[in-house]
């Protein structure tokens, strides 16, 4: 769940002792066989493979030297998995004894997961916070399951605005008790986003190369979107949410945050798919297509499709007149590449959806307490087994967090509610009747087949609660830097099983536009 609210801490002390190492560029990336791990797509990783200039062990080994050495300041991953190593000899064993599955996909690739997906491992599954440190899950999350068998190696935990920032609002956008403050590698002080900030975040700066994170509500689009990198926010249920520390099973969702299309499809379409534990699954695997995702990576993908433009409130830029100008270009190259833009559309009622204080926020408040209390309930073990359990850690302990007043806001909201009620009924129906004669009507009535708008962050006005209210998918591509190097991206959204469609869209922008860069840490 992104929110806006402005970083606090920003460790200066630190912040001047890591500039050097910061600044002094990459370690030596380059194998005895002259392969370039840094910024390296899954695919030139799998041709490595393929052709003896790499193994995943040297792979993970690189990982986990870039972890140690950049992130004491950036905060992007929480917790490394001590079978890593293990894992690569095991991947790098089957792919010499060409082990079926062995030779595509995901295996033999280290891939960071948030912090509120569980694995049955050594490592942790916290949501960032304290509160649920040694507890024990029963099984592996549903995308976990499905990564294991595709071969993919789980190489540690993401930072995370704690509680997938549903604790509180007041806290920043990249906190956790358990992380500390996640930073923007393009530009230290700014705000990373969350609350897959730490996914976000490792990803741009090659602690590995493809990662997951969750979305409730901007949590995939709004991170990627302030880190430069790719987030797909996939319908919900089209990929599993069983094992993953709860928010709203109406909204929630796990996608893939990667540096590339490619990459993102590439995981995308090793996590969808039925899952008995998320029944969501059975019903959103209709729209999985044969063959899969990768099919629709097309460098043409964005002729003849029908791009539709709202220009209030999303185009609206004040007096930045470099950012009118950035996106008047993005316009001009969807034009170029054959893309039909329909402008000056009005999705009705936008305001009232966009304010985040209304129905959405009235459902999700009453849906996390039955959530999370069910979650924590089916845990083997856990230092809180309740909602309640968790208000009272929070209080009991908030000075390891290093803070001088606990924030909970939304726990204690979450907590005085007494489950389904007639206000969660009226507000369920509000957003049923927003979505049908908003979003829905829109795209049907001028044949739409994606929604394109600007996505500059927390500070700017954002889609995400648009899709996020009818679980609708959406995909945020880098669209550029400001003056002073903040990343800012563009989203790419449409109705429920537009994947396919999403994906042949962004992937003709990112192609035609190459606009992503490595990061520069700037402070």
């Amino acid at each position: 769940m992104a929110s806006n609210s402005k970083p606090q801490f920003f460790l200066f002390s630190s912040l001047l002792i890591l500039l050097p190492i910061l600044s002094s560029g990459s370690l030596n990336t380059v194998t005895g066989h002259g392969f370039s791990i840094e910024e390296a797509s899954v695919h030139d990783i799998q041709l490595a493979f393929k052709q003896n200039q790499l193994t995943s062990r040297q792979l993970v080994e690189f990982y986990q030297k870039q972890i140690h050495r950049l992130n004491p300041i950036l905060k992007g991953v929480i917790e490394v998995n001590p079978e890593a190593l293990h894992l690569a000899d095991k991947a790098d064993s089957e792919r010499k004894s060409k082990a079926p599955g062995s030779l595509s996909g995901l295996h033999g690739i280290p891939i960071l997961l948030k912090d509120n997906i569980a694995t049955k491992d050594k490592l942790n599954t916290t949501a960032g916070s304290y509160a649920l440190l040694g507890s024990v899950v029963p099984r592996d999350a549903g995308v976990v399951t499905k990564l294991r068998k595709a071969g993919a190696i789980i190489i540690g935990k993401a930072s995370l605005s704690e509680w997938s920032q549903f604790r509180s609002f007041y806290v920043p956008n990249g906190w956790s008790g358990r992380g500390g403050q996640g930073k923007n590698p393009y530009v230290l002080s700014a705000d990373p986003c969350g609350s897959s900030s730490g996914s976000a975040i490792s990803v741009a700066a090659n602690l590995v190369a493809v990662s997951l994170g969750s979305e409730t509500d901007g949590s995939i689009i709004c991170p990627s979107s302030s880190n430069s990198v790719v987030g797909i926010k996939p319908t919900i249920g089209l990929t599993s949410r069983s094992g993953v520390v709860p928010i709203s099973p109406r909204q929630d969702t796990i996608g893939p945050i990667c540096r590339t299309i490619s990459d993102a499809v590439y995981v995308l379409d090793e996590i969808v798919g039925l899952d008995y534990n998320d029944k969501a699954t059975i019903k959103a695997s209709k729209y999985i297509p044969h063959g899969g995702y990768k099919q629709f990576l097309k460098v043409n993908g964005l002729k003849g499709k029908r791009l539709g433009i709202v220009r209030k409130p999303f185009y609206n830029f004040g007096n930045d007149t470099f950012l009118k100008k950035i996106f008047a270009q993005h316009l001009d190259t969807l034009r170029q590449e054959s893309a039909i833009l329909v402008d000056n559309l009005e999705i009705a009622n936008i305001d009232v959806i966009l304010n985040i204080g209304t129905s959405e926020m009235t459902a999700l408040i009453i849906e996390f307490k039955q959530a999370l209390n069910k979650y924590l309930k089916e845990l083997v073990a856990s230092p809180v087994r309740t909602l309640a359990d968790a208000i009272a850690f929070n209080k009991k302990f908030s000075d390891l967090e290093k803070i001088k007043e606990y924030k909970q806001n939304l726990f204690l909201e979450a907590q005085a509610t007494n489950g389904s009620s007639n206000k969660e009924k009226t507000a369920l129906q509000d957003m049923a009747r927003l979505t049908r004669d908003g979003f829905v009507k829109l795209m049907i009535k001028h044949n739409l087949h994606a929604l394109v708008t600007p996505y500059l962050g927390p500070y700017g006005v954002s889609v995400t609660s648009v899709l996020a209210i009818g679980g609708f998918p959406g995909i945020s591509v880098p669209a550029g830097y400001d003056s002073k190097g903040v990343p800012f991206g563009i989203c790419f959204g449409g109705l429920k099983g537009s994947e396919p469609k999403l994906i042949e869209i962004s992937y003709g922008f990112e192609q035609a536009t190459k606009i992503r860069k490595p990061p520069s840490f700037k402070p």
